[in-house]
């Protein structure tokens, strides 16, 4: 009796690609990243040691390293800086919420032969270089720069603004630059929408804000979590815009991160801040999936 190994179905191979770019783009450098976090840092090129080594008569020794948490947990600085940055991606993320929402909704509601132009509309800036859309805004924001002469102009101000190097910049930069992920998840969702559900809503006597408010807003939340999920996780690490719009008072993960790599050349702190930035932003999205996962077979 022969034996023939079962072949991977055609389902099994499209479930494993995408399992097979995580593993390659996500785990592999986070393992590497955490490596590096656990090792000791020194004057060399690179500047760490590995963590296993060579010892006499040829005995080898795995050597690890949890200083570089125990400072994180320990020194003020990187509480502050975490507190920052999620201060600055809340901030954000609502800012680009209550933009974004309507913008999305009303091009999911213009006529058909408008909605492409308007989504090009959207995605146009990202047609330019991201770092050239932050230098055009340091030229608007700026003292003697477009907004403070026009403002001046029309007679609406006396004396410049102070606009750059403050957090007001900082979230005008991030609102700029991150709508766009939040107009597109909330559009593709609010296309879907039966409107068969709002005009029985209608005949029923519910008035237009009662209908949102219990009807379009709750079968949206999908895409508003999407949105919400694109723009707060990148703004977390955000570094260029606070650096280039944001003044020495914006401390964020991001400049802390690039301050301790390029700067400090410490490496393993550097490795270790971004290890805790990660599993602080991935595992409050996995247990909410989880709860949501039991809420659907309590349902069922």
């Amino acid at each position: 009796m022969s034996f023939k190994p079962a072949l991977p179905s055609a389902r099994h191979l499209i479930i494993a690609v995408p399992w097979f770019w995580l593993a390659l783009f996500f785990l592999l450098p986070f393992l590497f990243v955490l490596k590096i976090s656990l090792s000791e840092p020194t004057l060399a090129q690179p500047p760490y040691l590995d963590l296993i080594r060579e010892i006499e008569d040829g005995f080898v020794t795995i050597v690890v390293n949890f200083s570089n948490y125990q400072l994180l947990l320990a020194d003020s600085l990187y509480l502050s800086a975490l507190l920052g940055s999620l201060k600055v991606a809340g901030i954000s993320t609502l800012l680009c919420l209550l933009i974004g929402y309507p913008m999305a909704y009303a091009i999911a509601r213009s006529p058909s032969h408008w909605r492409l132009p308007l989504l090009m509309l959207i995605i146009l800036p990202f047609w330019t270089s991201f770092l050239i859309r932050i230098y055009a805004w340091i030229g608007i924001l700026k003292t003697n720069g477009l907004l403070n002469n026009l403002l001046m102009g029309m007679g609406l101000v006396d004396s410049p603004l102070a606009i750059m190097h403050t957090p007001i910049a900082v979230y005008i930069g991030v609102v700029y630059n991150y709508l766009p992920f939040v107009v597109l998840p909330l559009y593709a969702t609010l296309i879907r929408l039966d409107l068969t559900l709002l005009e029985a809503a209608a005949d029923l006597g519910c008035r237009p804000w009662k209908q949102f408010l219990l009807i379009t807003l709750p079968l949206s939340m999908p895409g508003v979590l999407a949105g919400a999920m694109l723009v707060f996780i990148p703004v977390m690490g955000e570094f260029v815009i606070p650096d280039l719009l944001g003044g020495p008072d914006t401390l964020m993960l991001g400049k802390l991160m690039w301050t301790e790599f390029f700067s400090n050349k410490d490496w393993p702190l550097a490795s270790s801040l971004a290890a805790l930035l990660l599993v602080a932003l991935i595992l409050p999205f996995v247990l909410l999936r989880h709860f949501e996962r039991r809420a659907e077979e309590a349902a069922t």
